[in-house]
């Protein structure tokens, strides 16, 4: 039986909804906040372009079967879950689709050098920044997939 479309998302879909939908399938370990190297062997971590706004990036299977995706929305990520889900609702699968905002555990460092990295392209300065920022921030983005499957997997 095919589960549900988990859609982590976040404003960029370079950080915090790449790690959120790594952690869910496995590729990142809940329990262990992750070594730089093993973040930036993620494909899309802090090499999301502006250009991959908007597009659905697959991730894989969870345990229950669940299809676990990744986007960035910039800030229309509210209005595009109410599309998303109207879409499915008018093709009969709205049950389906499980929206996740990863956005609320976004840190400072992380908005500031995903900013110097992605926006500006100051990937030297804003590369290690978002790196310790995520590492900082992963406890809340562990503890959110957490719920997710708690609220998904039942």
């Amino acid at each position: 039986m095919a589960g549900k479309k988990i859609i982590y998302h976040c404003y960029g879909g370079a950080h915090s909804s790449v790690v959120a939908a790594a952690i869910h399938t496995g590729k990142l370990d809940a329990q262990k906040v992750p070594a730089a190297d093993e973040l930036l062997s993620l494909t899309l971590f802090d090499r999301q372009t502006q250009a991959g706004h908007g597009q659905l990036h697959f991730f894989g299977f969870d345990e229950g079967n669940n299809e676990i995706y990744s986007v960035g929305c910039r800030n229309v990520g509210g209005m595009m879950e109410k599309f998303l889900t109207e879409i499915a609702q008018i093709l009969g699968f709205a049950g389906d689709l499980f929206f996740v905002d990863t956005l609320h555990c976004v840190s400072v460092p992380m908005r500031i050098g995903g900013y110097l990295s992605r926006r500006l392209g100051l990937v030297a300065l804003g590369r290690p920044l978002v790196v310790e920022g995520t590492r900082a921030a992963y406890p809340r983005l562990a503890a959110l997939v957490q719920q997710v499957k708690a609220q998904v997997l039942t």
